[in-house]
């Protein structure tokens, strides 16, 4: 199994909302390589993946952070993420 989240990602997680407008959290389930991780994607589709001890900590961290969840198995990720992953790869 890959690690479990540390203190640094939740950090990242916190930073990342406070920096951007519109961001929305996206739960991944637990894989047999990857622990539950959450996306965040900002409103101009700029994103960011951390791991997370489970959905429980995701919807409370999203709830504490004021910010939507979705469970990315059901609504899939948005256009607006794929958009944005497109310009980055453009500008390589």
């Amino acid at each position: 199994m890959d690690r479990a989240s540390q203190r640094a990602d939740l950090t990242h997680l916190e930073q990342f909302v406070a920096t951007r407008v519109g961001v929305e959290g996206y739960v991944e389930p637990r894989t047999t390589v990857t622990e539950t991780t959450i996306l965040l994607v900002a409103a101009d589709g700029e994103w960011t993946r951390r791991r997370i001890d489970g959905p429980d900590v995701a919807r409370k961290l999203s709830k504490d952070l004021t910010i939507p969840v979705y469970d990315a198995q059901v609504t899939g990720y948005p256009q607006r993420m794929r958009d944005w992953s497109a310009r980055q790869q453009r500008k390589l």
